[in-house]
C-alpha cells in the first residue's frame, strides 16, 4: 500500500501565497501528477492495482480514469467531490462568482473565513467531518506534532479550478464510458461535498456500486464512529473481493 500528497498539499510545500491556503491554478496539474505517480507504482508492483481516494482525492482519481490517464483494477471513492453543496441553486452561478473573484484580485487568496485568529482551526470544524470525538483529536494532534501538515481554506483560483472540473466531470457522455468497477461511500447529511452529484455518478457509471448513509454519518466516513466506519470497510472488503480479487 503506497499513499501520496498532492502537490502544494500536506507535506507537500504549497501553491499559494501563503503557508496555509490552499491553491491550484488547474486540476489537470493533479490529473497528472496522478498518472505520472500511478505509472511508476504499478510498474513494480503485482495486481490486483486498486485505487482508493477521498473527497477532493475522489475527484481527480475519477477525472483521471474518465480520461484514460490511469486504469485500475477496481476504484474505490470516499465522499468524492463531485459536486458542492448549493441549496438547489445550478452551479454555474458560483462558478461566474469564483471566476469574478479571480479576475479582480490575487487568485491565490482565501475564498472563505478559516478563524477569528490565524493559524487556529474554527471551532465546529469537527461537526463537517465526523462524530467520532477521539478520531479527530488524533487529527489535531498530528497538526500540532507536525506543523506543515497545517491547510486553512482553498484560494479563489482552486474554487474556480474545482467547480471547473466538477463541471467536465459531472456529463453522462463521460462517465458511460468507464468501465472500472467503482465503488463510492457517501453520506447524504454531507456538508462539504454534494450527494445529489454523487448519486447521479453512480447511475451513470456502468459498474458502480454505492453505499450511502444518512445522518450517522459526516464527510469523513472512514474516521467515523466504528458502527459507521466498521459499516463502510467491511463493504469495501466485500467489493474488492469481487471486483479485484487478491492473486488476480
Amino acid at each position: 500500500m503506497t499513499a501520496i500528497d498532492w502537490r502544494g498539499q500536506a507535506l507537500s510545500g504549497r501553491l499559494g501565497a501563503d503557508s496555509v491556503t490552499g491553491h491550484v491554478d488547474d486540476f489537470a496539474l493533479w490529473v497528472g501528477d496522478l498518472a505520472a505517480f500511478w505509472t511508476q507504482w504499478q510498474a513494480h508492483r503485482p495486481g490486483p492495482h486498486v485505487l482508493v481516494a477521498h473527497s477532493m482525492g475522489g475527484h481527480l482519481a475519477l477525472r483521471a480514469v474518465a480520461e484514460g490517464r490511469i486504469a485500475p483494477d477496481a476504484l474505490v471513492l470516499s465522499a468524492p467531490m463531485l459536486g458542492l453543496i448549493t441549496h438547489g441553486l445550478p452551479l454555474a452561478p458560483f462558478h461566474w462568482a469564483a471566476q469574478l473573484m479571480c479576475g479582480t484580485g490575487d487568485p491565490r487568496r482565501p475564498a472563505w473565513k478559516w478563524s477569528e485568529k490565524p493559524g487556529q482551526l474554527p471551532v465546529d470544524r469537527s461537526v463537517l467531518l465526523t462524530h467520532d470525538a477521539a478520531r479527530y483529536a488524533d487529527e489535531i494532534a498530528w497538526r500540532e506534532q507536525r506543523p506543515g501538515l497545517v491547510m486553512g481554506p482553498g484560494s479563489w483560483g482552486w474554487l474556480c479550478a474545482a467547480i471547473t472540473s466538477m463541471r467536465g466531470l459531472d456529463r453522462r457522455e463521460v462517465l458511460e464510458r468507464i468501465e472500472t468497477p467503482v465503488f463510492i461511500i457517501a453520506a447524504s447529511a454531507d456538508k462539504l461535498v454534494g450527494p445529489a452529484a454523487i448519486r447521479r455518478a453512480a447511475g451513470w457509471l456502468p459498474h458502480a456500486e454505492l453505499l450511502e448513509f444518512g445522518s450517522e454519518s459526516r464527510h469523513e466516513i472512514l474516521r467515523e464512529v466504528d458502527p459507521v466506519r466498521d459499516k463502510a470497510l467491511a463493504a469495501i472488503d466485500d467489493f474488492l473481493d469481487r471486483a479485484a480479487p487478491a492473486g488476480n
